[in-house]
């Protein structure tokens, strides 16, 4: 089996692996780890020295095929202090998500740095999570995950990690590895099962919001899971590392009878 995600084929073309794999469809890549690497390839857009990514913006245009795909990158809104990057992964002749970064001049704050989010407790204090095991697919499949006690449906604290880089050969950024774990916040806390006679409620896009950049392996999510009464459900999730909060994600749901 390969140690990655994905591999570089040259020419801004990649290969997902079966680490990549999706959950809703076999021949589908999960919306996760393609994330993590078009964060890779935004911070390598034109990077320039004291900017900060301060949002990261995925819209999922249609299902993301597994296999040989592309990705462009371009600076869409330069600027000195705020400029706005963004990536494009096209497979099979249609563009599948359009992604898009905010990045941030930084600055000095320390003096009124505060955040309100509180932690959730870490790794050591949670135990294995047998809920994961209801999705199918590679990429759920690489995770460790453990539960916090007190998890029920449609609320939940998990932590999360994965022994693979995103890019065969490649130095995985911690951002990256984190950011490409994110995606599975949907299906951590479920308000209705998956598949078999139940729901579908894939997100449409995903939305991530840092007020710094993370470290480490661990990915903490502490989730809540809306659904509306009129087909639209929300995934809502505080982000945390071994240090505590780092920022937010959302993601917007279709939901509908299988």
């Amino acid at each position: 089996m390969p140690d990655s995600f994905y591999r570089d084929l040259g020419g801004g073309r990649f290969a997902s692996t079966d680490h990549a794999q999706g959950a809703w469809n076999a021949h589908e890549q999960h919306m996760a780890p393609i994330s993590g690497l078009l964060t890779q390839r935004l911070l390598a857009c034109e990077p320039r020295d004291g900017m900060h990514l301060g949002r990261l913006s995925f819209d999922i245009l249609g299902l993301i095929p597994g296999g040989e795909f592309e990705v462009t990158t371009a600076v869409v809104r330069p600027g000195r202090t705020i400029e706005l990057v963004e990536a494009r992964m096209e497979a099979g002749g249609r563009t599948a998500i359009v992604a898009k970064a905010w990045r941030l001049a930084g600055q000095d704050t320390g003096v009124v740095a505060a955040v309100e989010d509180p932690r959730i407790p870490g790794p050591d204090e949670a135990g294995p999570h047998e809920g994961m095991t209801a999705w199918p697919g590679g990429f759920i499949r690489s995770l460790e995950v453990r539960v916090v006690p007190g998890h029920r449906p449609g609320r939940g604290q998990v932590w999360m990690r994965n022994p693979y880089s995103m890019v065969e050969g490649e130095e995985t950024p911690d951002v990256v590895r984190l950011v490409g774990m994110m995606d599975a916040a949907n299906g951590i806390a479920t308000r209705v099962p998956p598949g078999g006679d139940s729901w579908l409620y894939p997100n449409v896009d995903l939305q991530i919001h840092l007020h710094r950049l993370p470290e480490g392996e661990w990915l903490g999510l502490d989730t809540r899971v809306t659904f509306g009464a009129n087909g639209v459900g929300l995934t809502s999730s505080v982000v945390h590392d071994l240090d505590g909060p780092f920022g937010r994600l959302e993601q917007i749901l279709t939901v509908r009878k299988l």
